[in-house]
């Protein structure tokens, strides 16, 4: 066999890994961005979601103007959040935030009755669930790519086509207090 034909062989061959390897990472950024549309799509549904809250909660608990304007300010917070890291910071103070409405609400029995209040509230919730599967699609995208760009030879094509880890995406979702294992005293 003459050896330009064996280099042109093995040539060939690295060639095709090459684009093969690299294919791959494209469809791995472009999962994970996919994956995050799904997720802002689902918080811009919170967004909307939160003035209407604020104004049927207003109409019971008229007094409680600075619980209205923390939640309004984190709302805002997190929509103007770029970023990955930004997102998940505001994005759990507005968590926080909602807590403390939802704990205003708890105070007012006729509120809790209230038709429109318990529609809210369900839809808030279904979109909290929507946000947490959302978010795990994101995060096993970003595993993956994660792993793919840390792995050999994979990380010889990543860092020579400039492919970058991401950030995974965590959200609050107990308070610390609820992890804790119930005590059960008879």
């Amino acid at each position: 066999m003459n050896t330009g034909l064996i280099i042109g062989i093995i040539v060939a061959v690295l060639a095709v890994w090459i684009i093969w390897a690299y294919n791959s990472f494209v469809r791995l950024v472009n999962r994970t961005d996919e994956a995050w549309a799904d997720i802002d799509v689902q918080l811009k549904r919170r967004y909307d979601l939160i003035p209407n809250l604020i104004e049927t909660v207003k109409g019971y608990a008229a007094h409680e103007k600075s619980t209205f304007s923390e939640v309004t300010e984190m709302r805002t917070r997190a929509m103007n959040a770029t970023g990955v890291h930004d997102k998940q910071e505001a994005e759990n103070m507005l968590t926080g935030a909602l807590k403390s409405l939802f704990a205003v609400s708890e105070n007012y029995p006729d509120l809790k009755a209230n038709q429109n209040f318990a529609e809210l509230q369900r839809e808030l919730t279904d979109t909290e669930n929507k946000i947490q599967a959302a978010r795990r699609f994101y995060n096993t995208n970003v595993r993956d790519l994660n792993t793919a760009i840390q792995s050999f030879p994979g990380n010889v094509i990543a860092g020579g086509f400039k492919f970058k880890e991401r950030e995974f995406f965590e959200l609050d979702e107990v308070d610390a207090a609820a992890r804790e294992p119930v005590k059960v005293q008879f």
